[in-house]
């Protein structure tokens, strides 16, 4: 064994024979924690036998007999591959008449002549030990009857020869296998290999179909001349019956293989190593499949488990082992072990038991750079026991970061989908378990993205000018970028001519070479962005500058070289018109089928002027040639002269065949027919043929002119049927056409599905099952299952109404479906038809079934009639639907005041026979707002509102309307929340105001009177001086609240009062002549504005009243 490694290396070269190591090995690591074992490994030496020694006796056997040479090689580890040659080594040739079998004989399905040879050698190659060892040779000997019969008469026996009768032609019969069936078991995952090999006369034909079931495309392969099928990576979906069919002229026989794939086991779930800390539970599943079942078997370090030490926090449970407040002592190394007759399988699985705190494994202070709207990608890789769970925090203060904006994956890495600016920071990751807490903390910098700002420019340059490209680059101011340069993706030429300074790429001397793409490509160690243009090189303008123009039509075409299937056309090009030709297109006219049309016939380069044509049979053709440049197309050349060739057979048969029926009994063969050109010569006819699929009935054959249809009468009721339609003329037949499957009429099913039951999901959905029709009694293609139902009845009223049948399809075999949309509380009806593409078969018995309740629709109506003070009366009619049996109604109703705020919510019950409520004892003039619905036993059906109102008083109940018939109380409206009324009441208030204005006005006017004089001369130290600068008195104040005046009155210059100045008498001021006055004759009632109420006869002054008064009056 290798020092320091658990390899273990036999030498046989030097320490004894292989046969002494042969053996089962296994090997076994063992530390302090546990024991792990490694699968079983077989030694097993190589062997290589040789031949039995035999006398073969020389085989003598009449032309067209078949003949097996069996090889039967020594049994070698591992088996030989066989192969048959000659004295000189030389493969012997198979064909489908010779061929080599699977277990190495060759088989001859019939002999010709040139089968006679006398050194038949089977080898076999045994490749671990590079030998090869060869059989005796054979002898085979082929002769005719009358040979045969002459060497009879001379010497041999009877025993020494095949027989003498003459070899006629004969149907097939198997080689190999034998019988009509046989069986063949494979392993999964292996390469199945199926064969069968035929012998008859002429060469039996093999082909190959899975009953019930298709081959898998892309893994079935023929090998040995379809004599042989293979399937790779064989699974348990390929068992089954395969069958191989021998077909020659005279015959057909089959064979049925039945395929069972076994499995050796494999993991569907294999255990996994398990990491715990003390106190936690966890399980091992080892889930292996296999066929048989594999049996499963636990070891604990390498000792069966039923006698390892006993562990109480483990149980064993199947396939399982569930571990419940482990502790350290529970680790150890588990195996699990699936075996069955074909295989085993082991695998290792480490229960670690651990008590670890949190340790973070990504290095402190990494800093990570970021371009600006990118990803960022924090890592946290941790370690710990029990599992630490992981948060992360921006900055000093910050709190843990969610999942809305943040994504935190299970490794501890933190990603930001976007990374922004302010994305930069310090980010600390913490790790924590019960045993303790980790930090580390990372640095983020976003950087801005490199971009092009200004990008080179497609340009196009004279050969030997100068050229520029221009590429500027805006980055990030911490990042340093490179700028390079690339041609056509590649470095630039090594020459001098191209100058790369900081923004530019300049090309001197522009040759043809330097054409091509440019690109500039900025690199930062965050970022690259890159930016591209072409430039163009053209020659020199010459002067005077050349016309540029599409050609010249080519001329002088020529056929030379006429054969049956192709001819040789050369011309003459035009002139170029200073743009080289690039191509000549050549077309033809085909004026026997086609006149005026011109065909594309192929396409040859600028430099050619002849072209090999290939032509169909049967075409008159004429050629024209059109000459291209980089300016378009020439116009067409002359047309050349015609040829004719030769008539031949059709080359292809008509596509697209079908066999359909139009009635019951015939069978429609279309096909879409061959055009003239496809025709290859005259006469196209077509040869229809069909046969039964199933039956063992000769092909019918007929032949009918250049139609598109066939068709057969008297046909079976929906009979599949083999169609071939092969195209022939005057000259003979198309190759064999392709077989392809059709169906005769169809009729209308005979059987109505049995067994319709019906589940009934909800009160609205039904399922319904039925048993298939058998298939011949579908009588055509099964299109699907038609269910009809309608409803009977509704539970809760028995009306009688028309009966509206509803209809569903399922397409295919299904047998159940789903009925929706059903009423509640309904009786129905149900039956189930089969359909095929003529219709509908018979119909099942019907099935009935109901629908339970449900919850019912709205009250059709909700009214509000007769309001009064304090109630109103509700009207209904119930709902449309009830969906089963009314129990109740609840209606909810609650005030509404003035500001649409809603009020306490009264809940009330009603019985289900009841249509009209009146609710009593409400507030009035009050709006309300009532929430009606009805009930049954499913449950509360869908509410109705509406709003109504209490009158103001009685007068204020509305009369009936005349012409509608009935109080709409729910119309009427509080007049404080309307508009008009609200104007009205701002209008009156304006005009109070301005009345107070005026008051105010007139008041002011009080100065103006003779008593004033009076009053100035009272030296009165609550009057201001007369201010010098305008001669008015300053601001009067009065110590009681209530006196409105705060203005002195403008007096002349002499401080006397004129006549003029004012008419006002003191009586203006008063209240009739009852004034009061102050002791300096002063007007008191001026500034009181109180009086008691004189007699009506007592104020008869013609003057009107005062404004003060009128508005306390009014106050």
């Amino acid at each position: 064994m290798n020092p320091g490694s658990g390899t273990l290396i036999i030498n046989i070269m030097s320490e004894g024979k292989a046969e002494t190591y042969e053996g089962v090995y296994q090997c076994t690591a063992r530390n302090e924690r546990g024991a792990a074992i490694s699968n079983n490994i077989v030694v097993r030496p190589s062997r290589s036998p040789l031949w039995t020694k035999e006398k073969l006796e020389p085989i003598i056997l009449q032309n067209g007999q078949h003949l097996v040479l069996s090889c039967r090689p020594p049994i070698g580890l591992p088996p030989p591959i066989i192969f048959w040659m000659d004295n000189s080594f030389q493969r012997l040739p198979q064909s489908e008449r010779v061929s080599q079998g699977l277990n190495g004989d060759l088989y001859f399905s019939n002999v010709l002549p040139e089968d006679t040879r006398e050194d038949y050698i089977c080898y076999a190659r045994f490749n671990h030990t590079q030998t090869i060892q060869q059989k005796q040779p054979i002898s085979v000997k082929v002769i005719s009857v009358d040979e045969l019969n002459d060497t009879i008469a001379a010497d041999l026996s009877d025993t020494e020869f095949y027989g003498a009768k003459p070899s006629r032609e004969r149907p097939p019969t198997f080689l190999t296998p034998e019988g009509n069936s046989s069986n063949k078991e494979e392993l999964r995952g292996n390469v199945l290999s199926l064969e069968c090999i035929a012998e008859g006369l002429p060469t039996p034909i093999i082909h190959w179909i899975k009953e019930d079931g298709t081959l898998p495309i892309n893994r079935t392969f023929y090998k040995n001349f379809r004599k042989t099928l293979q399937i790779i990576h064989v699974s348990e979906a390929d068992s089954g019956k395969y069958q191989c069919i021998a077909k020659n002229a005279l015959g057909v026989i089959h064979h049925t293989i039945s395929v069972t794939v076994k499995a050796a086991p494999y993991w569907i779930v294999a255990p996994r190593n398990l990491v715990l800390s003390p106190g936690e539970d966890g399980s091992l599943i080892c889930r292996p499949n296999g066929n048989p079942k594999p049996k499963i078997s636990w070891l604990t370090n390498g000792v069966p488990i039923e006698i390892a030490p006993d562990d109480p926090s483990r149980k064993i449970d199947g396939d399982t082992i569930i571990f419940s407040n482990v502790q350290e002592r529970s680790s150890a190394v588990y195996q699990c072990n699936a075996s069955n007759e074909y295989g085993y399988l082991l695998a290792n699985a480490f229960v670690n038991v651990l008590a670890e705190p949190p340790r973070i494994l990504t290095s402190a202070d990494t800093l990570y750079q970021v371009i600006a709207n990118r990803p960022a990608l924090l890592d946290c890789a941790f370690f710990g026991s029990p599992l630490p769970t992981i948060e992360w925090f921006k900055g000093a203060k910050g709190s843990a970061l969610r999942e809305d904006i943040y994504v935190l994956h299970e490794n501890g890495t933190l990603e930001i989908p976007v990374a922004q600016k302010d994305s930069t920071g310090t980010y600390t990751c913490v790790a924590r378990n019960k045993l303790g807490v980790a930090k580390n903390e990372v640095q983020l910098e976003i950087k801005d993205p490199t971009r092009i700002i200004k990008q080179p420019e497609y340009a196009v340059v004279q050969r030997g000018g100068t050229v520029s490209f221009e590429c500027k680059v805006k980055h990030d101011h911490t990042l340093i970028p490179t700028v390079m340069w690339l041609k056509d993706n590649g470095e630039l030429p090594d020459d001098g001519r191209f100058t790369v300074d900081k923004d530019h790429l300049v090309v001197a001397d522009v040759g043809d070479d330097d054409g091509g793409t440019y690109t500039c490509v900025a690199n930062t160690s965050l970022d690259s962005v890159s930016a591209s243009a072409v430039l163009s090189v053209v020659a020199p303008t010459p002067t005077p500058a050349p016309i540029y123009d599409v050609p010249n039509p080519p001329f002088d075409l020529e056929l030379t070289n006429h054969l049956d299937k192709s001819v040789q056309l050369s011309w003459t090009p035009g002139d170029d018109n200073n743009s080289p030709i690039t191509k000549f297109i050549i077309e033809y006219e085909d004026s026997m089928h086609e006149a005026g049309l011109w065909h594309h016939q192929t396409e040859v380069s600028g430099i050619q002027t002849t072209a090999q044509l290939n032509l169909s049979p049967f075409v008159n053709y004429s050629f024209r040639v059109v000459a291209v440049n980089s300016i378009g197309r020439s116009v067409p050349s002359q047309v050349s002269e015609h040829y004719l060739t030769k008539a031949a057979e059709p080359d292809k048969n008509p596509t697209t065949v079908e066999g359909l029926g139009s009635e019951p009994d015939n069978l429609v063969i279309t096909w879409k027919p061959l055009n003239g050109f496809e025709s290859n010569g005259p006469g196209l006819q077509y040869k229809v043929s069909w046969r039964q699929k199933d039956g063992d009935d000769e092909w019918t054959s007929v032949v009918v002119a250049n139609v598109s249809k066939y068709i057969v009468s008297g046909t079976p009721t929906f009979v599949p049927y083999l169609i071939k339609v092969q195209a022939l003329n005057d000259v003979g037949f198309a190759p064999e056409p392709a077989v392809v499957t059709g169906h005769s009429g169809e009729d209308l099913p005979m059987v109505a599905p049995g067994n319709v039951h019906v589940n009934v999901v909800n009160s609205t959905l039904a399922e319904v099952h039925w048993d298939p029709v058998p298939l011949k009694s579908i009588r055509g293609h099964l299109q699907g299952y038609r269910i009809y139902y309608w409803k009977a009845q509704n539970l809760s009223k028995r009306s009688k109404r028309h009966i509206e049948k509803k209809i569903l399809t399922f397409q295919g075999s299904k047998t159940h479906g789903m009925l929706p949309g059903l009423e509640p509380f309904s009786h129905y009806r149900v039956n189930v038809r089969v359909v095929n593409g003529k219709g509908e078969g018979p119909a099942s018995p019907d099935k009935v079934f109901n629908t339970p309740e449900g919850v019912p629709s709205a009250p059709s109506s909700l009214k509000i009639v007769n309001p009064t003070l304090d109630s109103l009366t509700l009207e209904w009619e119930p709902p449309g639907h009830p969906n089963g049996i009314l129990t109740e109604y609840t209606l909810k109703y609650q005030p509404i005041n003035s500001t649409h705020e809603l009020g306490p919510l009264v809940d009330l019950k009603i019985p289900a026979n009841k249509t009209r409520w009146t609710l009593k004892n409400l507030n009035f003039s009050t709006r309300y707002k009532f929430y009606f619905y009805a009930q049954t036993a499913a449950g509360s059906g869908s509410q109705i509102t509406e709003e109504g109102v209490t009158t103001v008083d009685e007068a204020g109940i509305l009369p009936p309307d005349v012409g509608a018939g009935k109080a709409m109380a729910s119309r009427q409206v509080d007049i404080a929340t309307q508009g008009w009324f609200i104007g009205l009441m701002c209008a009156v208030a304006l005009l109070i105001l301005i009345l107070l204005i005026v008051c105010f006005i007139r008041r002011n006017k009080g100065g103006k009177y003779p008593v004033k004089e009076k009053e100035d001369a009272h030296a009165d130290p609550e009057i201001q001086p007369m201010k010098e600068d305008d001669g008015t008195f300053g601001e009067y104040s009065d110590a009681e609240d209530h006196k409105p005046l705060k203005k002195g009155s403008r007096t002349p210059s002499d401080r006397t009062v004129k006549k003029e100045d004012s008419d006002d008498s003191l009586v203006d001021y008063g209240e009739g002549v009852n004034g009061q006055f102050n002791e300096d004759g002063s007007f008191i009632g001026q500034y009181s504005g109180k009086k008691e109420k004189e007699p009506a006869e007592g104020n008869e002054s013609s003057e009107a009243p005062s404004p003060v008064n009128a508005m306390n009056s009014f106050v």
